[in-house]
């Protein structure tokens, strides 16, 4: 893709920086007579045009002294010595990159050496990633870069990386499958994220998370990949992705990889937003240290969750010292701390944001009462997250790393007796840590592996007993970790029955209660027990009900897209609409519509699992908006449950402002959803085109208005929408909004309830409140779901969230519409999501925004679930806002939308268009790319 700016010129970052005596065999060198340096193949010591004593073509002298390697040299460097100030970031900042740029290469004292510039090694510095910088105007794509953090993961020297292509750390099991797609992306110039096998130096094998992104110039060329490594061999699955069961299905309940390399495309996003702008970074880096005390306040490194476990000091539900890695904040990119062998993945770092004790404590402190006259406006400074040229505006992607069964923070397993020999399919992170076995040990094996020479056999055939009369047990007996220590586990095992009342799974909760060992008894005390069995009964409960959101693993591929070929049919308020009219001159020939009723007219966007397409109903002249999502796609981001429940949802939609299901198919390799086509587009699109990126009050007022009926009508119909965002509403012909996009949506149970007001207390009063209807979703869910600027703090923290953070994030959404941006945004995830957690609300002075405006966005944005406006009596309390006053809200679809300054741009079937069909090649298949 294209760099930030359109003028940005070719990044080459040349950090060639060997030590005096080089291996033979490496690659000789020479300069081009341009900017950049030229790696030859290897002919020896003396080939090519005498370069002894030069590296490079590089004259040297032999005196002086043998270089600091690399990684030494990188690592010291810090942020904080770098004397940048705020000044704007240089649109030719990738120029800054090349080693022949004016003012910025140095050499060292004494030598001819070309070194990279003391600002990019200070910001390279900063990184905890992992990675590689390789050169794309070269041969081979040699690497120029290379992070600390890849010497200490692989065991190799600068020496000994620098200048090579990646490929030496390929080895016999490498899947070379693989190895094709990275050769594919490095010829074309695309991204790729895969995970393959990979060798350190002293041979060992590990399972390596690459994504590679290419940086490209201003003309759209390739001049540079970044490649970014996260070991993941304690918690991907491994070969065990390819293991299936019988019915075709993998034997796995969650697909890990796609939570791996979900962690990863944000992650890199910084790496290459710091090759862009180094001095950005480095002003962050400093402002972050200027604040050191202020985010020792705030305590960032104790916000991840602990295990309930058996602690040695008495109190049961504290963390055991084994949990202690969970309380660091780790980037989801950086490299594995070698000293801690309790290390954690990076995925846990962003789906566990909770305090030590498991409850919200910095959400439920006392929220300050601020009057409303002097309600936060304050004149920001142009740092990190507010500078454009930090992170530029890219398509906002909804996030889901994880679903509410792999944010339980305990020891558990979960085994499936319908398959031979009742094995793992899913293992927490937890019990990882808590066994010291890798998760690709652990699946499709059956738990006797923890058993030693001391467990106890009776009490094992109590266990196989329970299991096969299909009942539930608590038990204690000693298990063995990976290597070989005891620990006495106190053991329940839960059955767990389908709708039919059949078995599906048994789930297995661990417990370590070691520290509570009576040594005469040999066991733990009754007491003891019976708390223990409490919380390991409470965890098997939560088990039961989180693994119900997912599809049943054992149900046929079919069965699992069964949902989209039922019929669709028209509800009351747009059922004589001339789009009904055609879709029901075909069905009531008793036709079925399928993917050959339509014709493809032009793609409207993509996303990470499929794309939507506007689309013709052949001889009708109607169009339509076509969502398509690649069957195999969805199996393999743990997204089926997501595809069918958008389903489920969208087909119950009747509302002004909600999108109509006409009909849904599926061909072998799609599933399809028709509904209507919207051609004023994106809000988001709408908001860019605007002179200063914001829109006037009564536009927002109006926008904001119409979002709040339409999250009234779906919470009425107990949906919790969970991805409020300007790019997911869509405009009408007419101006009028529409709420689209249900795929990270949660349907549970809804209360109706109406609310009467008390009498009025003098007797001469005539005015009466009318009553309230009320109607709020009541169950609640711990899936890390949503749009990361977007995602309300319960949902960060993992307390659980229900319908308020709809509220929540139609707070972010009005922010956004009257400033330009969304309050939270930082540097990279971990940093917004820290920002939501702790960073003071605040009103950028220079843009004028009515007090009554902050006061609703500052009432929305309540950190505390039960507080937030909304959360009392629903979308009523919202309406009565003084911001609302003037809104007709009964009549609202009448009204007239307020005049932009651009006006909104209609979009359609072009004249002249090329036609195209569904068999043309890439149609249906848009892949998103990274950058």
């Amino acid at each position: 893709m294209e760099s930030s700016s359109s003028k940005d010129q070719r990044l080459s970052i040349d950090v060639f920086e060997p030590s005096v005596s080089r291996s033979v065999g490496m690659s000789a060198v020479t300069v081009n007579e341009g900017n950049y340096v030229q790696v030859l193949p290897g002919q020896g010591e003396n080939s090519g045009n005498q370069i002894d004593n030069k590296w490079m073509a590089f004259k040297f002298d032999g005196s002086a002294k043998k270089r600091t390697s690399m990684e030494f040299d990188v690592a010291e460097k810090s942020a904080a010595n770098n004397p940048a100030g705020d000044e704007e970031v240089s649109k030719n900042s990738l120029e800054r990159l090349s080693v022949g740029s004016t003012g910025l290469a140095e050499s060292s004292v004494g030598s001819g050496f070309p070194r990279v510039s003391q600002e990019i090694k200070d910001a390279l510095a900063t990184l905890k990633q992992t990675f590689v910088v390789s050169d794309a105007t070269k041969p081979d794509c040699p690497i120029v870069y290379a992070s600390s953090g890849f010497f200490t993961m692989t065991g190799y020297s600068s020496q000994e990386v620098i200048g090579r292509n990646c490929r030496f750390m390929q080895g016999p099991d490498t899947d070379q499958t693989e190895v094709d797609k990275i050769r594919n992306a490095a010829r074309t110039g695309t991204s790729y994220c895969g995970r393959l096998l990979n060798y350190k130096k002293d041979g060992t094998p590990f399972w390596n998370l690459l994504t590679i992104t290419p940086i490209k110039d201003d003309k759209g060329r390739t001049v540079k990949f970044i490649g970014m490594q996260v070991e993941v061999s304690k918690y991907t699955e491994g070969v065990n992705d390819k293991a299936l069961r019988p019915n075709g299905l993998p034997k796995s309940l969650i697909r890990y990889d796609a939570r791996q390399k979900e962690e990863a495309l944000g992650s890199i996003i910084e790496v290459v937003q710091t090759l862009k702008h180094p001095k950005s970074r480095l002003t962050s880096q400093n402002h972050d240290t200027m604040a050191k005390f202020e985010h020792h306040k705030l305590n960032l490194e104790n916000i991840l969750p602990a295990s309930t476990e058996l602690d040695g000091k008495g109190v049961l539900g504290s963390q055991t010292p084994q949990q202690d890695s969970r309380s660091k904040l780790p980037h989801s990119g950086s490299r594995s701390d070698t000293t801690n062998k309790s290390r954690k993945s990076g995925r846990i770092s962003l789906i566990g944001f909770k305090s030590r004790s498991g409850r919200n404590d910095g959400l439920s402190a006392h929220q300050e009462v601020i009057e409303p006259e002097i309600l936060m406006t304050k004149n920001l400074e142009r740092k990190d997250s507010w500078e454009k040229a930090e992170r530029e505006r890219d398509i906002r992607q909804g996030i889901d790393l994880a679903t509410t069964l792999e944010r339980i923070e305990k020891n558990f397993v979960i085994t499936d007796p319908r398959l031979p020999d009742n094995p793992i399919i899913f293992a927490s992170d937890s019990f990882l840590e808590l066994t010291e076995y890798a998760r690709e040990e652990i699946l499709g094996r059956n738990c006797r592996f923890l058993q030693g020479p001391d467990t106890d056999q009776a009490t094992v055939s109590k266990i196989r007993d329970a299991i096969r009369e299909q009942k539930e047990v608590t038990v204690q007996l000693i298990n063995y970790t990976k290597s070989g220590k005891k620990f006495w586990n106190l053991f329940h095992l839960q059955p767990m029955r389908d709708q039919k009342g059949e078995l599906q799974y048994f789930i297995g909760v661990q417990l370590d209660g070691s520290g509570y060992v009576e040594p005469l008894k040999n066991r733990l005390s009754e007491g003891m027990e019976q708390h223990g069995a409490k919380l390991v009964k409470a965890t098997a409960e939560n088990v039961d009900e989180a693994v119900r959101e997912l599809p049943d693993a054992n149900l046929r591929p079919e069965d699992l897209w069964a949902i989209h070929s039922q019929p669709v049919f028209p509800k009351p308020h747009k059922r004589d609409t001339i789009e009904w009219a055609a879709i029901r001159k075909i069905t009531e020939t008793g036709e079925k519509i399928g993917l050959d009723h339509f014709k493809p007219i032009r793609p409207l966007g993509c996303g990470d699992t499929g794309s939507v397409h506007l689309v013709e109903l052949r001889g009708s002249g109607q169009l339509f908006a076509m969502k398509a999502m690649e069957k195999s796609i969805m199996m393999d981001r743990n997204k089926v449950h997501r595809a069918c429940i958008e389903r489920e949802i969208i087909a119950l939609l009747d509302h002004p402002f909600l999108p109509t299901l006409y009909t849904s198919f599926q061909t072998p390799t799609h599933v399809c959803l028709i509904t209507d086509f919207f051609p004023g587009g994106e809000l988001f699109a709408l908001l860019d085109k605007q002179p200063s990126k914001i829109f006037k009050e009564d536009s927002a007022r109006f926008y904001a208005a119409e979002v709040v009926i339409g999250l009234e009508y779906l919470h009425c119909l107990g949906i919790i929408y969970r991805d409020l965002k300007p790019e997911n509403i869509l405009l009408q012909k007419d101006g009028h909004a529409v709420l689209a996009d249900f795929d990270l949506s949660f349907k549970t149970a809804c209360k109706p309830q109406v609310i009467k007001h008390p009498p009025p207390k003098k007797r001469r009063s005539r005015s009466q409140p009318p009553p309230i209807f009320f109607a709020e979703p009541n169950t609640q869910s711990n899936s890390f779901v949503g749009t990361e600027e977007y995602i309300a703090p319960e949902i960060i923290t993992g307390s659980g969230h229900s319908s308020a953070i709809d509220w929540w994030t139609l707070g972010i959404l009005l922010y956004e519409m009257l400033y330009g941006r969304t309050p939270f945004r930082g540097k990279n995830r971990q940093k917004t999501f820290a920002n939501i957690l702790h960073k003071d609300l605040t009103f950028p002075s220079s843009i004028p925004v009515s007090l009554a405006a902050r006061q609703l966005i500052h009432a929305l944005l309540n950190r505390d679930p039960a507080s937030r406006l909304g959360s009392t009596s629903g979308a009523n309390e919202i309406k009565e806002h003084p911001f609302f006053h003037g809104i007709n809200w009964p009549l609202i679809r009448c009204m007239s939308p307020p005049p932009l300054d651009a006006p909104i741009q209609l979009i359609g079937k072009e004249q002249n268009a090329k036609d195209i069909n569904w068999t043309d090649d890439g149609v249906l298949v848009h892949p998103m790319e990274l950058f």
